[in-house]
């Protein structure tokens, strides 16, 4: 559904509300919303299209202009990406079109977007950044980690507000196996298991996490995150574990951050 209230194009209202536009791009659609920057909170409804297949660079940067369209947003935007991302250029694709690599994904959407700044980053970092300022994070201080279960494990490392870009805790090695071949939520599904069965992997995941760095929080998300009750509890691990609160909105609103202060640069 495209915004009821689609703003102008500037980012700061006369009311002094400070404005930004995200989109996060994912497997299966491309949604995109303007976002309070002083809430986290999006401003009207936001509108997805459907991820052209194959998710060529080309392909995904007409999508993610058509989206932005829709808003007659002008302003800078940020954008997600399920991987590595330095200085807005690609450096993995471990589940995304290996055209990817290599790829400077910013230019790629500024160019569709007639030259508009944009911003790319990590899903999680996005998902972490809103998270930590306004979401299951918001009134804890430390080291935050967020886990994002699905396909693969995606993650993120907020310190005191300040991000640890593309930790790619996912491809950490975990008892000989990738943490995300061991945990994922794509690996339950595929094998069946319990939610008992699945916290012992998960479990071990989250162990290794906290012996490398010792967080004060762990953040849950992914889609799996909705039925937390049913397995947040039965976690062995000595760090709390909470769920994600922003759900669906978290990458977009993580995205808009971004684009405002560029946590890619590695200047």
């Amino acid at each position: 559904m495209i915004a009821t209230d689609s703003p102008s194009a500037a980012s700061d209202t006369g009311a002094g509300q400070r404005r930004g536009f995200g989109i996060d791009v994912g497997g299966s659609g491309v949604k995109g919303g303007i976002v309070d920057l002083d809430t986290g909170l999006l401003i009207g409804d936001r509108f997805k299209l459907e991820t052209p297949q194959p998710a060529t660079p080309e392909a995904v940067s007409q999508t993610v202009a058509a989206v932005v369209r829709e808003f007659g947003w002008t302003e800078k935007v940020g954008v997600t990406y399920p991987g590595v991302v330095t200085d807005g250029i690609v450096r993995t694709a471990a589940n995304v079109d290996k055209g990817w690599i290599g790829c400077n994904a910013s230019e790629f959407y500024s160019k569709a977007l007639d030259g508009q700044p944009v911003t790319v980053l990590n899903d999680a970092d996005a998902a972490g950044l809103a998270e930590e300022k306004f979401g299951a994070g918001r009134d804890n201080t430390g080291v935050i980690v967020l886990l994002t279960f699905g396909t693969g494990i995606g993650s993120a490392v907020i310190h005191n507000g300040v991000l640890l870009p593309n930790t790619e805790f996912g491809h950490l090695e975990v008892g000989g196996k990738e943490a995300e071949h061991r945990a994922a939520s794509s690996v339950k599904e595929r094998k069946d298991w319990s939610y008992a069965r699945w916290t012992q992997e998960v479990t071990k995941v989250l162990v290794a996490i906290e012996n490398a760095i010792w967080p004060d929080l762990f953040i849950a998300g992914g889609g799996i995150s909705r039925k937390a009750d049913k397995w947040i509890p039965l976690l062995k691990n000595r760090t709390p574990v909470v769920a994600a609160a922003l759900q669906n909105t978290a990458g977009i609103v993580g995205a808009a951050m971004a684009a405002e202060v560029d946590v890619t640069s590695t200047a």
